[in-house]
């Protein structure tokens, strides 16, 4: 059946009860060429997104997916950037206000759960427009440990073990459940189930690197991709300038990313 006009209204659905400005946003997010992984492990919540730099007079310090909402919650923007960039200010904007209203850092669950009501106001008001763009929250909780929440422009939220967003978002998906599988079998030895139900930060990092390499099939350098972790573990290096680094949401600088392309090289 023809759309007719029914995509150049947000709140008019199709005879199909579809909505195609929001699906429109969804293909924004694949359409942007950029695919980010994020996964949970034991004491470490890691993103790995590509990083392409438009044009080679582009200073390249400049270009990022990778944000920092509280000290310990950053996320990773997969779609159109002034979208995210929109969206981001917001997040900020909520989560600056829990703090100043109840003396305390908001929780990855509780920023996720803000973000997507807000989302989903955008998809039944006329006046508005969805946000192309998906949101995939990495942070620590003070009670659940580490948290992967990923955010969708229809106003859709989940948390994850390991989830991938952007361009190649399924065929990472797909990547990770087969290694999920692997490890959470039930026939398999439990010692091995349970070291991969609790992913050490090596362990998650590695395999967020690897499944990011192989679903693109490039050796990335260290300039061509973001690591943003947020992780307990006491081989958790201490940032710069703090009294205490445990937990703290921080992106790798290029020094660090090369030592982890170089391990998961020798790995393969």
């Amino acid at each position: 059946m023809s759309r007719g006009s029914y995509d150049r209204y947000l709140t008019v659905f199709s005879p199909e009860g579809r909505l195609y400005q929001v699906e429109y946003a969804f293909k924004a997010i694949t359409g942007s060429g950029i695919t980010a992984v994020a996964i949970r492990g034991k004491d470490t919540a890691v993103v790995v997104v590509q990083k392409k730099v438009p044009d080679k007079l582009v200073d390249p310090d400049t270009v990022t997916r990778l944000f920092q909402l509280t000290p310990t919650i950053g996320c990773v923007m997969t779609g159109l950037l002034p979208d995210a960039r929109s969206q981001v200010q917001r997040a900020q904007s909520e989560a600056a206000e829990w703090r100043y209203k109840y003396g305390y850092e908001i929780e990855v669950v509780d920023l996720a759960r803000r973000l997507a009501n807000i989302n989903q106001v955008y998809t039944q008001r006329a006046g508005m427009r969805p946000l192309g763009v998906a949101m995939t929250l990495v942070g620590h909780d003070s009670e659940l440990g580490p948290q992967v929440y990923k955010v969708d422009p229809a106003g859709y939220y989940v948390g994850f073990k390991a989830t991938a967003s952007g361009q190649k978002q399924t065929e990472a998906m797909n990547f990770l459940e087969k290694k999920w599988k692997k490890v959470e079998d039930p026939d398999a030895p439990e010692s091995t189930a349970d070291a991969v139900k609790g992913l050490t930060r090596s362990e998650a990092i590695e395999l967020a690197v690897e499944a990011l390499s192989t679903v693109l099939a490039t050796d990335f350098k260290s300039g061509e991709i973001e690591i943003g972790i947020s992780s307990t573990a006491e081989d958790e290096p201490m940032p710069k300038g703090t009294a205490t680094g445990k937990g703290l949401w921080r992106q790798m600088d290029e020094e660090e990313k090369n030592e982890w392309l170089v391990k998961v090289g020798e790995k393969d």
